[in-house]
This record gives structure tokens, sequence and C-alpha cells, in this order.
């Protein structure tokens, strides 16, 4: 059998070879312990011994970089070096919003849009937000502390019958007569109280506003709203009118012959009031002043009927003159008529009263360019220019008093008066 041989003795002294055996095979270079840095890993590290590098915030996937805003209300984009990202903002749409909504609002309110539109450009030929109409004042319902202010000069016409009036701001018809919050008052309860307040405001509607009796018929309305006792005082001052028992003193109503409405509508202002009346029940105060705007009849006005001829019927049945035929440039003549009135409501316990009826207490009225000597039971306005016939007895001065200010009682003595302004 092979025999292996010793090794060599080393000499004596003689320090061992430590690559004697080394191999510099893979296996040696990979179980290396210590290895050589680069060349740019020695620069920067004799670099940084003199300048430490600064602290810089962890690299972020650019996908991820979003910033938040103050409060995190809204993210912000940002670009992966951290700059805010421009966005591209779409101005059309807040614009073509916009003018959707005021497209819908103008279409759903076209009276409002013209009226805006006139009020600020005006029309060619047409009237100016100067000239623009009046807004309308609100019905009373506490006394007045002055009088209503003058108006600009202007000639009152079919088409402005209110220019130069207080009139021009007042409401129209029955809105003009405001009812007061109705309370108990004695016997009679709130909701009795607001039922008499109703039948008051019912009866100056009736005898100062109806249509039929304006143009000179008979206000049966307002006379199936008396009692007995009252409908027989008014209906003597109707069928027999005469000097202190006029049925104009109560109702309005205008001869045919001598004066046409020439509007229909009728301006009203004035106050209404309540308060007991001890035993009796309770009483209504009404004081208004009604506007009526009218033009020349087919007859002029003549202060007695002259021999033979027959006395103005009740029915108002003489000619009259259409409305429609009226030219808008026409002059018109306003009669101004206060009228106070005064009703009572007795207790149904101590009285024997007619369910659903209204009792006049008193009742009177001032009336304003209206001609003196006048007591044939209608009104009778005085129309400027007009030429009387021969002998007849012109209007007696009185005096002067503004129909228009309730702040002042009127002449209230039945006599002709001379008004400052019409």
């Amino acid at each position: 059998m092979p025999i292996a041989e010793d090794p060599e003795p080393r000499p004596d002294g003689e320090e061992p070879d430590p690559f004697a055996n080394l191999v510099l095979d893979e296996e040696f270079i990979k179980g290396a312990s210590v290895k050589e840095q680069s060349g740019r890993t020695r620069m920067l590290a004799a670099r940084w011994k003199k300048e430490p590098p600064q602290p810089t915030e962890p690299w972020r996937l650019p996908t991820a970089e979003i910033r938040r805003s103050r409060f995190g209300r809204k993210a912000k984009r940002v670009d992966p070096w951290g700059n805010e990202r421009r966005t591209r903002r779409n101005w059309q749409t807040p614009v073509f919003v916009l003018l959707t909504i005021a497209v819908v609002a103008a279409a759903l309110n076209v009276n409002g849009l013209h009226s805006w539109y006139q009020n600020s450009f005006g029309t060619p030929g047409g009237p100016s937000a100067a000239s623009a109409a009046p807004s309308t004042q609100a019905a009373a319902t506490t006394a007045p502390t002055s009088a209503p202010p003058t108006q600009d000069p202007k000639t009152p016409t079919v088409a402005q019958p209110w220019a130069n009036s207080p009139a021009v701001s007042w409401s129209s018809g029955a809105d003009g007569i405001q009812l007061p919050q109705a309370q108990a008052v004695g016997v009679f309860s709130q909701d009795e109280v607001a039922k008499q307040l109703q039948q008051a405001k019912d009866f100056m509607v009736a005898a100062n506003l109806d249509p039929a009796a304006l143009a000179g018929g008979t206000p049966q309305q307002a006379l199936d709203m008396l009692d007995q006792s009252s409908l027989t005082a008014v209906q003597d001052g109707l069928t027999n009118p005469r000097d202190g028992h006029d049925g104009a003193f109560l109702f309005s109503r205008f001869n045919p012959r001598t004066a046409v409405p020439a509007v229909t509508e009728v301006k009203v202002q004035g106050q209404m009031t309540f308060e007991g009346d001890g035993q009796n029940g309770s009483l209504v105060h009404a004081d208004y002043v009604f506007v009526y705007a009218v033009v020349p009849g087919p007859e002029r006005f003549q202060p007695t009927p002259s021999a033979g001829a027959p006395a103005p019927s009740a029915s108002g049945n003489a000619q009259s003159v259409a409305l429609l035929a009226l030219d808008p440039t026409v002059k018109v003549t306003r009669e101004i008529v206060r009228r106070t009135v005064d009703f009572r409501f007795y207790d149904p316990g101590h009285f024997d009263v007619e369910p659903g009826k209204v009792h006049l207490k008193h009742w009177f009225a001032d009336r304003g360019n209206n001609f003196c000597g006048a007591h044939d039971g209608y009104l009778e306005p005085e129309f400027r220019g007009e030429h009387r016939p021969s002998g007849e007895p012109s209007p007696n001065p009185g005096q002067s008093f503004d129909p228009y200010d309730r702040t002042k009682p009127g002449p209230g003595d039945g006599q002709c008066g001379t008004i400052t302004r019409s």
C-alpha cells in the first residue's frame, strides 16, 4: 500500500509564511472580511469630513405627492419637487349657470322685468322713471296728524284723473276702508264687534261706491241694509230732497244730465273707530273722504227746474255718456266728499232690534267743488269755465277749507264753502 510522505520540518527560528498555502480562488474572494471602497465613496467621505451633508426629506412617489391646504379643506396636487401644479380653470361653466338662472327668473316675472326696464330706461315716447305711477298709500287706520302735501301742478284728464291731487296715492274703492282690530265692548263680544264693523264698511261701500248709484240710480243695496226707522228718514231725503234734508248728505249720486263719472275708479281715505255706548250698546264712527273724477253731462246745471219741467227721477234713467267714448285728453273735474256717519248697534237684551240691519244715528257730508243751492238729491260738481245762464245765482264763497285735510272738521253747516284745492 502506498505510504504518504511526512512533511519536511521547518527550520529552527523561521516564522511560518502566511501566504504559503493561500489559494487565490473565487471562494477566497467571497470570504474576504474587508472590502476595498470605491473611488467615489472615498471622495465623498473626504468631502463630508469638511462639509457634512444637510438632512433631506425622504423621497416619495410622484403619484402620492398631494399637499393639503390650510384646515385640510381642499387637496392641492404637487409635482415630485414639491411645487404646486397649476390647473386650468373652467370659467365658462359658472357664467352659463348664472345666465340660465337669470333667464328663468325673468321668464317667471315678465311683468316685473318690464316694470324695471320702464323705470330704468323708459321707452321712446313713453313715460320715464320720473313720471312713473306713484305707489299706492296704505289705507288709514289712525287719525292723520297733518294735511296731505301739495302735488306738482298738472291738469287732470281722463288718462290722469288724480293729477295734482293728494288722492293720487290713496287706495281705490273698498280697499280704502280699513277696519280696526275688533275688541269686546260692553255687552258685545269681540266677534260681534267685528261683525258690526264689517256691516258699517259694507254700508259705506254701497252708499258711496256703487256704480249704479253713482250713475244716478237708487242706492238700493245701501237701503236694504237699514232698519225701518233709518230707512224712513233716508227715503224722505231721496224722494223729497230739500235744504237740510238732502239724500246727497248720505249717498254719492251724480245727476246724469249734468255730470258723468269719467272713470270707474274712486279714491278713498279715512278712518273707522268704535266705542261702547252704555246700555244702548255700541257706536261705530266712520269718517272718510271720497274723490270722484267727472265730466260735464249733456245738460248744464240748473238750480231749480223750469216751470212744467219734471224733476230728476231717483231711478237715474236719464241720458248718460259712455265712458269708452271719452277721449283720454279730456279734462276732468274732481268732486271731493267728506262723509261722517255714526252707526248705533243696540243691545238686543234691552231693545227690539232687527237682526242683520244697521241703525244710523247721525250722518253729514261736506261737498267740495259742488254747486251752492243744489238740493236735488245729487252731487252737482262745478266745472271750470262753464257759462251759467243769465240770472243764475253765483256760488256763495262762504268759509274756505281744505277738503283733503281730515285733521280739522269741515264747515259742517250745510252751507257753501270755498275749497283751497281740488
